[in-house]
């Protein structure tokens, strides 16, 4: 059984007015409507919406259609007593006439809800879209506030690793709180390497060098892995992607935690 949400969240509205879906969804819909007044105010105006795009977007008989009809009218009448089978004449001009006209109307109307469809895909397509970006901004601000929460904890301990002589302009100050089990690197200072290369971080755990995680070329602050017992902080140089063990000729910074 149909449910408000789940009516909601999948347009179904919409293609009920549009007719697309099946006899059993259509009842479906339509008990929900009857029981949940709020749902049915916002069918009623989707209804009404559709109603009036329809009305913008009509496109007006051509006038020939008019005139041509007017004409078949005339000619049918001024011949109605020449002859016996005049009067069929007459009515077969006239329903001719009118077939071609319902005809017309209702290839404007395929043609007219055609658009409308169109114009309702255009519009859930944007939503879907914005809705992505939307969540995309949201687990940004959720990223950094935590970022910051790690950052101006009182428990959180401030270490710079400087560079040696393989990186002597390097420095990268990193945020450890052994309480909640994070690290926070602020890279601003870690000079940029070409696209076969990335910096890594590794923790030494009674002479293991264990990942941290690889350092991102696009972020200045960023989290990195927690390591249980790590008596210092690494940053070697490896190749694109990481590195399953550290390169320790390619060792550019480190500091000893407390």
């Amino acid at each position: 059984m149909m449910d408000k949400k789940t009516i909601l969240d999948n347009g179904l509205l919409e293609q009920y007015l549009l007719g697309e879906l099946n006899a059993q969804e259509c009842e479906q819909i339509e008990q929900v409507l009857a029981s949940d007044t709020e749902l049915k105010a916002q069918f009623d105006a989707i209804e009404k919406d559709f109603e009036t795009l329809g009305l913008e977007n009509a496109i007006e008989p051509p006038k020939g259609i008019k005139y041509q009809l007017i004409q078949d009218i005339r000619e049918a009448k001024d011949t109605k007593n020449n002859k016996n089978n005049t009067n069929l004449k007459y009515y077969l001009g006239i329903a001719a006439a009118i077939a071609a006209l319902l005809m017309l109307g209702n290839f404007w109307m395929y043609n007219e809800l055609n658009v409308v469809k169109d114009q309702l895909q255009t519009v859930e397509t944007e939503k879907t879209e914005l809705n992505d970006k939307l969540n995309n901004l949201n687990k940004q601000i959720d990223e950094e506030i935590a970022l910051f929460s790690t950052i101006a904890h009182p428990d959180t301990e401030q270490y710079v690793l400087k560079g040696n002589t393989l990186m002597p302009d390097g420095k990268v100050v990193s945020y450890v709180n052994h309480s909640t089990k994070s690290v926070v690197i602020n890279t601003e200072r870690l000079p940029k390497l070409d696209a076969e290369h990335d910096y890594q971080m590794w923790a030494d755990v009674e002479g293991e060098m264990i990942n941290m995680g690889v350092i991102a070329k696009d972020q200045n602050l960023m989290a990195m892995n927690y390591i249980d017992h790590a008596e210092s902080l690494n940053i070697t140089i490896e190749p694109a992607g990481g590195n399953d063990h550290p390169t320790v000729s390619q060792l550019v910074s480190n500091v000893y935690l407390n």
